[in-house]
């Protein structure tokens, strides 16, 4: 047997044993089993013909480590890295020059198009993930977008899961390596469980989702896709939020390392390739921070009267506290999201969604990066708002925020912003030849309190994700002024404790929005006309009710619920965002199904009647 056929025998057989090992063990033999296929540890002399071909054709070697690192200031904190790989393409990354990073986020996509319906079955035959095992997949849930295509034709989207790649637990191993393929450093080995298996102490990530997507893009209506041609089927792991032990797994790179070979253990023999620039004096740090001051001074005992004005101005600042746009302005949005702009240097983002849909629980909510400002108030009247919000409020020319609650509508007061503003921001989709997108966008705007204004503490938020050199971050702050009174008042808040698994890497000052503060969060989350399930209780039924991973049985109310009053108004969206059928007798009174998110349309949020469901079956009080 030749030399090749050795090794090639001795891939064979130690692939399967790598993924029953621990990981100390598995690290081990990985590093052997890199060297023996496709990883020489090689001289600088040997040739690189014969590895893999991508590795091969990297550029030459950086200079040595000690001028990559002349541009900072001694060795700085590890830093969360976010990987992606779209159709087997790893997206090229740059990175600050000898930073350590511990894997943070990792995505894959591979899609196909079709002109027929069959389901997702053209990605088990046809494309990046074809042998990853498809035995299994059934169609889980489906829903249309809310809006029309530019054409007048709808899109479908129908969600899969249960394929035996999406069940199975599966190893991502991340080498740094050179352009000859040659490892420039340890391996990092991450156990991502499975996509329905309540985390164990293993699991390396807090949000782990597999699942595939069939995209739909011509229906004739919003609930017939007969004669339908325009297919797109795609399979998606989205792997977010390092567990604590996890980040204590580094990569450093050293001159050398010109990119990152990632391995699935569902693909072994078929690893990815992503390129990565090493930057010796970036301009800004890493780290992602929101200030937010009152322009406006309040009154000399330090409130705001109802029916006054209040400017804000927002200034976002990376972990150093440097600035990241000149005072008084942020960029355009033709700057910083649409395909092929330049992007912003100091990493800030806008609204992705036009290009990249999201969807709740199912696509990448993480890649939409809205940024945008609420108030709400006064505290202890903070409650999920019901009214919905209509498009035309969002292309009104004449206001650049949205009133989305009133007191005598809502029991609460409450405003909100989009970065650009929405007339500008949503205005330039509908309206491409108006130069919306261009407009100048300032870090300030004006908040109205209203005449009537209830006395006590309004909270005023900001969001937004920052994407620079490697690290996907996003941030939130939030901070009080006083209406009215000087007396401080306080959230009330119906459900917790979160924390009970919303930790260890998993905290809400560090997933979604990097928000911890629950009383911050209706404003921002109200229904919209084009996207109803916006409202917190929505998603969070939503979200916990299909993901598996919630402990409790989920008819047991009490589990998030503190009182039983709390679980007693009965609508749609209430309901029907956990529950995924109600009896015939319902179907008959209130219609059927057709929202997985809330039910119906806009009728979702009406309570239903006030005498049926007073208690829960199992809700544990």
């Amino acid at each position: 047997m030749g030399g090749a056929d050795k090794i090639q025998e001795r891939c064979t057989r130690t692939s399967p044993r790598l993924f029953t090992a621990g990981r100390a063990g598995l690290l081990a033999a990985l590093a052997s089993l890199t060297v023996a296929c496709g990883g020489p540890e090689s001289t600088e002399q040997e040739s690189s013909a014969g590895l893999e071909p991508e590795l091969a054709a990297q550029g030459q070697a950086l200079s040595d480590d000690a001028a990559l690192k002349g541009g900072g200031s001694g060795a700085s904190a590890p830093v969360g890295l976010a990987l992606e790989v779209d159709n087997g393409e790893g997206v090229p990354l740059k990175v600050k020059a000898g930073q350590t990073f511990w894997v943070n986020q990792i995505d894959l996509r591979a899609s196909i198009f079709a002109t027929k319906d069959e389901g997702v079955d053209g990605l088990r035959q046809n494309s990046d993930f074809l042998a990853v095992g498809w035995g299994g997949v059934r169609l889980a849930d489906q829903e249309f977008v809310g809006l029309s295509n530019a054409d007048g034709t709808y899109t479908r989207r129908r969600f899969y899961r249960d394929a035996a790649w999406m069940k199975a637990t599966s190893l991502f191993t991340v080498e740094p390596v050179d352009a000859r393929g040659v490892l420039t450093g340890a391996p990092v080995l991450l156990n991502i469980g499975s996509d329905d298996t309540r985390r164990t102490e293993r699991d390396d990530f807090f949000i782990r989702r597999m699942r595939a997507i069939q995209w739909t893009r011509d229906c004739r209506s919003s609930t017939d896709c007969t004669g339908a041609k325009a297919y797109e089927e795609e399979a998606l792991v989205e792997l977010r939020n390092a567990y604590d032990h996890a980040k204590k797994q580094t990569l450093t790179f050293t001159s050398r390392t010109v990119g990152l070979r990632l391995r699935w253990s569902l693909r072994p023999f078929a690893p990815y390739f992503i390129p990565v620039t090493q930057v010796s004096k970036p301009a800004y740090s890493y780290g992602f921070g929101i200030d937010i001051k009152p322009l406006t001074a309040p009154r000399k005992d330090g409130t705001y009267a109802p029916g006054s004005d209040v400017t804000f101005q927002m200034t976002l600042k990376d972990g150093q506290g440097k600035r990241l746009h000149p005072a008084g302005s942020l960029p355009t949005y033709n700057e910083v999201a649409p395909p092929g702009a330049p992007g912003n240097p100091a990493g800030i983002q806008y609204y992705q969604a036009f290009f990249n849909p999201t969807t709740t629980y199912y696509r990448r909510k993480h890649q939409e990066r809205m940024m945008m400002t609420q108030l709400i108030g006064p505290a202890q009247d903070i409650q999920p708002i019901r009214s919905i919000v209509d498009l035309e409020a969002f292309l009104d020319d004449s206001q650049d925020v949205q009133t989305i609650a009133t007191p005598a509508r809502d029991g609460v007061y409450a405003q909100f912003m989009t970065f650009p503003p929405a007339n500008k921001l949503f205005g330039g989709a509908f309206f491409p030849n108006e130069g919306r997108w261009d407009a100048p966008v300032s870090d300030t705007w004006t908040y109205h309190l209203p005449a009537d204004a209830k006395p006590g503490t309004y909270l005023v938020t900001a969001k937004a994700r920052r994407v620079y050199l490697g690290e996907d971050r996003p941030a939130s702050r939030t901070i009080e002024i006083q209406v009215g009174t000087k007396t401080h008042t306080e959230a009330v808040l119906t459900t917790g404790p979160c924390n009970t698994c919303h930790s260890k890497g998993g905290e809400l000052g560090e997933v979604l929005h990097a928000n911890d503060n629950r009383a911050a969060c209706a404003s921002c989350h109200a229904p919209l006309g084009f996207e109803l399930e916006g409202p917190i209780f929505v998603r969070t039924h939503f979200i916990h009710s299909r993901s598996n991973r919630f402990d409790a049985p989920l008819e047991k109310c009490s589990s998030c619920h503190l009182k039983q009053e709390t679980t007693q108004r009965t609508s749609k969206a209430a309901c029907l965002s956990c529950h995924k059928s109600y009896p015939d007798s319902h179907v008959e009174k209130f219609g059927p199904i057709e929202s997985i998110y809330v039910g119906g349309g806009r009728e979702s949020f009406q309570q239903c009647t006030g005498s049926c469901h007073k208690t829960h079956p199992g809700a544990g009080f």
